[in-house]
C-alpha cells in the first residue's frame, strides 16, 4: 500500500485529494494544528490526523518521520516554506507544491491581482512569463501572494528532488473557508427577484474544482519528475453560466439582468478579458477530470446554502457584495 502525507491535509485542496487517496488504495496522513478540524468523512475513510504546525520545524521532522511515497505540500506560501521541506525530501519518493495561477503575467507585466486586469490573449500555458520572485515571506498581500509562490516554486524546483507544481485557480468545493459561489447563494437565500451582472455576465476565470485538483495529483503521483502544470477544471463557465447554476440547483427563479460596466453586478469571475488555463501538459500525464465545473460545485452550493444565511464565514464577508439598496436602485431606474 503506497503512503502519502498531505501538509495542510484538513483544508480545501488538502482534504479531497486526502479523500481521494484514500478510496483508491493509499495510506494516507495529515496534518493540521487542531484535531478537532479534522473532516469526519476522512476519519471515516481510515486518513490519520496528525497535529502538526507546518512552520514549527520539529513538529515537520515528526510528521513526516522517515519518509512517505508522495509529500503533498498544501501549506507552501514563501521560499521559507520551501526550504524547510528540503530536509526530508531525501526519504520522499515524489513531491506536489499546490501553487496558483497568481504568479502568471501578461505582456505588460499585469496579473490577476493587479489593479487592472491581464490579457493573455489566448489560454496560458506553463511557460508563460511570471512574476518575479520576492524572497520576504510577505504572502499576504495582492502583490505579495504571487511572488512568494514563485520564490517558494523555484526553491523546490531548483532542488535536485522531484517535486511536482500545480498551478490552480479560483478553487471551489465542500469545505471551502469563504466559498466563491456564496455570492450567488446568498442571493438566492434572501429571494432576490433579480440578480445582476456587470460586463452582461461575460466574465469568465477558469475554475478549479478540489477533486480535479486531487485527481491530478494522483495521476501524477505514480510519476515521479520537476516540472509544472495547470490544475483546473475541463470546461469554463462564465458569471451567467455560474449565476444560472446557482439558482436551478437551489430551485430559484430570477431575472437576470446584464450590466455593461464593471458595477453594479460585479462578481467573483467577473474578469474580462477572461483566463483560461491550457491543460494540455496535465492531460498528457494522464489527468482525468471528476468532471466538469457543474457536476463539481453542485455539493459546495447545497452545502453552502444549508448554511442558511449567517454562515460560519459570515464575518469574512465583505458587505459591500451585498448592497442591496444599489442593486435596487439601479431597477428602479432602468
Amino acid at each position: 500500500m503506497p503512503s502519502a502525507l498531505i501538509l495542510g491535509g484538513t483544508g480545501l485542496l488538502g482534504r479531497a485529494t486526502a479523500l481521494r487517496l484514500a478510496n483508491h488504495g493509499w495510506e494516507v496522513a495529515v496534518t493540521g494544528r487542531d484535531p478537532r478540524r479534522m473532516p469526519a468523512e476522512l476519519a471515516e475513510a481510515g486518513v490519520e490526523h496528525r497535529a502538526s504546525d507546518r512552520r514549527d520545524p520539529d513538529a515537520l521532522d515528526a510528521a513526516v518521520g522517515e519518509g512517505v511515497d508522495l509529500l503533498v505540500d498544501a501549506l507552501c506560501f514563501t521560499a521559507e516554506d520551501a526550504r524547510s521541506l528540503l530536509p526530508h525530501l531525501g526519504g520522499v519518493g515524489s513531491t506536489v507544491m499546490f501553487s496558483s495561477k497568481a504568479v502568471y503575467v501578461d505582456g505588460e507585466g499585469r496579473h490577476i491581482n493587479s489593479p487592472e486586469r491581464p490579457n493573455f490573449g489566448g489560454p496560458v500555458a506553463e511557460g508563460q512569463a511570471t512574476l518575479e520572485p520576492a524572497w520576504d515571506g510577505r504572502y499576504r498581500t495582492r502583490e505579495g501572494y504571487g511572488r512568494n509562490k514563485v520564490a517558494a516554486e523555484r526553491v523546490l524546483l531548483d532542488s535536485g528532488h522531484p517535486a511536482t507544481v500545480l498551478r490552480a485557480s479560483k478553487v471551489h468545493g465542500v469545505g471551502a473557508a469563504l466559498p466563491r459561489e456564496w455570492h450567488f447563494v446568498r442571493r438566492v437565500l434572501d429571494g432576490r427577484p433579480a440578480v445582476l451582472l456587470a460586463h452582461g455576465g461575460r466574465g469568465f476565470d477558469h475554475p478549479t474544482a478540489a477533486v480535479n485538483a486531487a485527481a491530478l495529483v494522483e495521476a501524477v503521483a505514480g510519476l515521479p519528475g520537476s516540472r509544472i502544470l495547470n490544475a483546473a477544471d475541463p470546461d469554463i463557465p462564465t458569471g451567467l453560466d455560474i449565476a444560472r447554476l446557482v439558482a436551478r440547483t437551489l430551485g430559484h427563479a430570477w431575472e437576470e439582468v446584464p450590466v455593461e460596466a464593471a458595477e453594479p453586478g460585479w462578481h467573483p469571475w467577473d474578469v474580462v478579458p477572461g483566463i483560461r488555463l491550457d491543460l494540455s501538459a496535465a492531460t498528457a500525464l494522464g489527468y482525468r477530470p471528476e468532471g466538469d465545473y457543474a457536476v463539481t460545485v453542485r455539493p459546495a452550493i447545497e452545502w453552502a446554502a444549508s448554511f442558511g444565511p449567517t454562515p460560519p464565514w459570515a464575518a469574512e464577508v465583505e458587505e459591500s457584495d451585498f448592497d442591496y439598496a444599489a442593486e435596487d436602485a439601479y431597477l428602479a431606474g432602468r
